[in-house]
């Protein structure tokens, strides 16, 4: 049951249903859904399309564990694909389980990491604990293959091609390297490779275009070909409008190619979809400031504080802009409460200098009055 208030954050493309009608049933329980991840988000929904592009990466399925990592330390709840589903009801819920997550790793000898992995890409019958019987039987079939010289991503794009992960319990699973497909897992005797999938006919070339185009945008984006990024995104925005995240990621992308005015404007048109958009405020704040808009810089950094009172960057930069127009009293106070929300890292280090450096200068100030 998804509860009202909770928002949802897509990483990759969703295999089984087009992104903008699953929006469209998440608002309809009064909460959200956008393509990655903010810091409102609560939960991380982690498509199946990853699996496919992962297998052509040069990085293999690492990229995507460390996804899966990053999102887990934040605190954010992860959600594979078929769970969000469930969520949504838009697809069954399995019968009734009672095994725990330990107790199927006992039982089955799979590694912690493989069963999370697994699980997250709804390569069992349950997206996680309490897992079933059936589970336990697939579960000590991946660990046969793992110990065979399989990985965790070679077996999930295997099973999501033959339907139903349930109907394999039956079967015996062989690695494909004993027939010149290491990346695939076979049925029974080799006779024949998994095939076929399972999907929701609910779309339209429309949504496959706008998700291979974000995809592609997110890639540019991150090779760091910001103007082929910035005009992908311009096109994703064209086929969805109210796409917060694509107007963010857009004008991130032209803040990079220096087209600063263009920026500002995508960034404000993201904040006008999506008026909680906090990193939208934040970055907002620092492309005037740049520009020597000291007030309305001052203005964004105190709304992105407001909305995330968690948020530690828009605090120290406050703080940096204080002191630079020679509130050396405020930019105390909010060095110090940046401390508070961070006392670890390097920017921890620089609030704590300039706490001191303010110190000695107010009391040089006393001594010359005395």
């Amino acid at each position: 049951m998804i509860l009202p208030g909770a928002v949802f954050g897509a990483v990759g493309p969703l295999a089984a249903f087009p992104l903008r009608l699953a929006a469209r049933e998440v608002e309809r329980r009064h909460a959200e859904l956008r393509r990655g991840v903010t810091r409102r988000t609560t939960h991380v929904v982690f498509g199946r399309t990853l699996l496919a592009k992962a297998a052509t990466a040069r990085t293999g399925d690492g990229d995507i564990e460390r996804r899966v990592q990053a999102e887990r330390e934040a605190g954010r709840e992860l959600v594979s694909e078929n769970g969000f589903l469930r969520l949504l009801g838009l697809l069954k819920a399995p019968q009734a389980s009672s095994l725990s997550r330990q107790s199927l790793i006992d039982q089955s000898r799979l590694a912690a990491s493989d069963l999370d992995m697994l699980s997250l890409f709804d390569a069992f019958e349950h997206d996680g604990e309490p897992y079933s019987f059936r589970d336990l039987i697939l579960a000590r079939k991946y660990a046969g293959l793992i110990a065979s010289g399989a990985t965790w991503g070679a077996i999930a794009r295997s099973v999501h091609r033959s339907g139903p992960v349930a109907s394999l319990t039956a079967k015996s699973l062989n690695l494909g390297s004993q027939h010149g497909r290491p990346d695939a897992i076979y049925l029974d005797e080799g006779r024949s490779e998994l095939d076929g999938q399972l999907l929701f006919d609910l779309g339209s070339p429309e949504d496959d275009t706008l998700e291979e185009l974000f995809a592609e945008a997110e890639a540019a984006e991150e090779e760091g070909r910001h103007d082929e990024a910035a005009t992908l995104y311009q096109r994703c925005m064209a086929i969805d409008p109210k796409d917060a995240i694509a107007a963010f990621n857009r004008a991130n992308c032209l803040r990079g190619a220096g087209r600063a005015a263009e920026a500002a404007h995508d960034y404000a048109r993201a904040i006008k979809l999506d008026p909680g958009f906090v990193e939208a405020w934040f970055n907002l704040a620092g492309l005037v400031g740049d520009e020597g808009k000291v007030a309305s810089a001052r203005r964004h950094l105190q709304k992105a504080m407001a909305l995330d009172k968690a948020y530690a960057d828009p605090v120290f930069n406050l703080a940096r802009l204080e002191f630079d127009a020679g509130n050396l009293a405020e930019a105390r106070r909010l060095w110090a409460r940046y401390l508070e929300l961070d006392a670890e890292s390097e920017w921890a280090g620089l609030a704590q200098k300039g706490i001191q450096f303010v110190d000695l200068h107010m009391a040089g100030e006393r001594d010359v009055r005395a």
